[in-house]
């Protein structure tokens, strides 16, 4: 018998039929002699309609109030969950994040679990119930609702699934599992059957939409074995493990892409001890996330500092640092929004030299201009325009061997 924490994305939840296939697939489970607690995100699309909803209203919205709303998705799909393993026999209740609770920071939209008081739950899990939690919430210092950020219903499973001491946390989601790079753009994409939580952070913080970047942290800190598999196939997915339970490292495990970036240049940058904290500093309290910097130094006693955000925090970005524009001294800012990460992961990287060649030629070949480059001990990074993505993916996946065999 075993523990199991079984989340639910959006699209296995999208409408009735399905929560009542979710419904069967957790009775299977508890059948089975294993207790089980369910995390759901919101039905397909719903989260999207509410977000639209608070910006048609204001598009610089409380986002205190914005959690308020965006966060009824989860209830609803919890409490017709809920309902719908009741319906065919088996002992469930509802829970909100603010009701276990899920204790948050305060950062609205983006919060970050600090504890998860999981006793009630097992007590209820032991004598045979079923908890169905809403992802994506949980409850601020200030006694409000917060929500984890996009995704964040992987980050509540990940919590939980820590917080009960569960054996394994069960990701159900719309593909069967972590391939070597987006099935749609490279066909003959291989599925992995275990992939290291390095590998996965970096494939997730890179663009892979598989798992939230932070629950794959979460999950690696507390050493929590994920499953990601399919919700409308009955077949293994991909295990998310400890390195040492991988015996062959591959070389290169994915290609992993995000069009969700944008390029922020400033010119003529002083250079001068403590200009990086004066750019850097207010981007990190306005909560914008800062990935790949480069810094180009003139003779002239200036710096070009160039840097990519996240294209939904651009308009914040520059608007912090046209706040701080005289205290930075910068001459000039610009931004790009038509830019593309395009990365290549792998754990056998530590070992093996060469693998940023074989990236360089093989962009090369095909004219793709490399903008920047940020390298790490098991990735190496590339900003390219944004309409040469599929043709990079492609080539990087075939010039590190990983096209399936056919």
């Amino acid at each position: 018998m075993a523990r199991l924490v079984m989340k639910f994305g959006g699209t296995s939840v999208a409408d009735l039929d399905r929560i009542r296939t979710v419904a069967a697939r957790v009775k299977r489970e508890v059948d089975a002699g294993h207790e089980v607690a369910v995390v759901v995100s919101a039905m397909a699309g719903v989260t999207n309609q509410l977000v639209a909803w608070c910006q048609a209203l204001s598009p610089l919205h409380d986002a205190r109030e914005y959690d308020a709303v965006v966060a009824t998705g989860e209830q609803v799909t919890s409490g017709l969950t809920a309902i719908a393993l009741q319906a065919i026999g088996v002992d469930a209740r509802s829970w909100q994040g603010w009701q276990i609770p899920v204790a948050t920071d305060g950062a609205h939209g983006k919060a970050r679990v600090q504890r998860i008081e999981g006793g009630e739950l097992i007590r209820r899990m032991q004598a045979g119930q079923v908890p169905v939690v809403a992802g994506f919430q949980g409850l601020g210092p200030d006694n409000r609702i917060t929500t984890l950020g996009r995704g964040g219903s992987d980050l509540s499973a990940v919590a939980l699934a820590s917080a009960l001491e569960a054996d394994r946390c069960d990701i159900f989601t719309d593909v069967d599992g972590v391939y070597t790079t987006d099935p749609r753009i490279v066909p003959r994409a291989r599925k992995l059957e275990r992939i290291a939580y390095e590998e996965m952070l970096e494939m997730a913080s890179l663009g892979a939409k598989v798992l939230q970047t932070r629950s794959v942290e979460l999950a690696m800190k507390e050493r929590v074995r994920v499953q990601v598999l399919s919700s409308f196939e009955d077949k293994p997915g991909t295990l998310v493990v400890d390195e040492d339970e991988i015996v062959e490292k591959e070389l290169v495990s994915g290609i992993a892409y995000s069009r969700d970036e944008a390029k922020v240049t400033l010119r003529r940058v002083p250079d001068r001890p403590g200009i990086a904290a004066a750019v850097f500093g207010p981007l990190a309290e306005a909560n914008v996330n800062v990935d790949m910097i480069v810094q180009n130094v003139s003779a002239d006693g200036t710096t070009d500092l160039t840097f990519t955000v996240g294209k939904a925090d651009l308009a914040r970005t520059l608007d912090t640092l046209r706040a701080r524009s005289g205290e930075i001294g910068y001459a000039e800012v610009s931004a790009d929004s038509g830019v593309a990460k395009i990365s290549v992961v792998g754990i056998g990287m530590r070992s093996h030299a060469g693998v940023a060649n074989t990236m360089f030629r093989a962009l090369a070949a095909r004219g793709i201009n490399i903008e920047v480059i940020t390298t790490s001990e098991i990735k190496i990074s590339v900003l390219i325009r944004e309409d040469a993505t599929e043709l990079a993916v492609r080539a990087l996946h075939a010039a590190y061997g990983l096209d399936a065999a056919g």
